[in-house]
């Protein structure tokens, strides 16, 4: 990565931009048309692996809020890199839009809370070009059980 505005920033935060996740199924990692960029759904991967699986919610054996969204942001940070390595340079992006998808105990009703970690590592590291428009839903299942997933959908400048 260049050591432009946000490779610094991603430094100053502590943070790499891992590789792009390996697709679990056929699809790719992120398709650009024209200005825009789409990511396909990235889960909360650190080294091919996920760290937590299970529902997201209060309670013995399901993964807390807190540890949710912390996995949120590491979905938003694959989801950067999948689409620097589509666009080659992170400083001509904008988010516009994130989706989060979280794998929900049936008494759970605090999925923006969870997506809040996504969005908050979007702002952290591209400022004001990381605010965007967001849903939040609270889903069953997830692919490998993960319990979140993030996309996102930027606009190259």
């Amino acid at each position: 990565m260049a050591e432009g505005r946000v490779a610094q920033r991603l430094a100053e935060l502590g943070l790499q931009l891992p590789e792009v996740a390996k697709p679990v199924a056929a699809y790719v990692p992120a398709r650009r048309s024209g200005s825009m960029v789409w990511t396909s759904g990235q889960l909360p991967l650190v080294d091919g692996k996920l760290p937590e699986t299970g529902k997201v919610g209060e309670g013995a054996g399901l993964v807390s809020p807190d540890r949710a969204k912390e996995l949120a942001a590491t979905c938003a940070l694959n989801a950067l890199a999948a689409v620097q390595a589509e666009v080659g340079d992170l400083d001509r992006v904008r988010v516009v839009k994130v989706v989060g998808f979280v794998a929900s105990d049936p008494s759970f009703t605090g999925q923006p809370g969870v997506i809040n970690g996504a969005s908050e590592l979007l702002g952290q590291v591209l400022a004001e070009d990381g605010s965007h428009a967001r849903s939040a839903v609270g889903v069953a299942v997830l692919p490998l059980d993960a319990p979140v997933e993030v996309e996102i959908t930027v606009e190259v400048r």
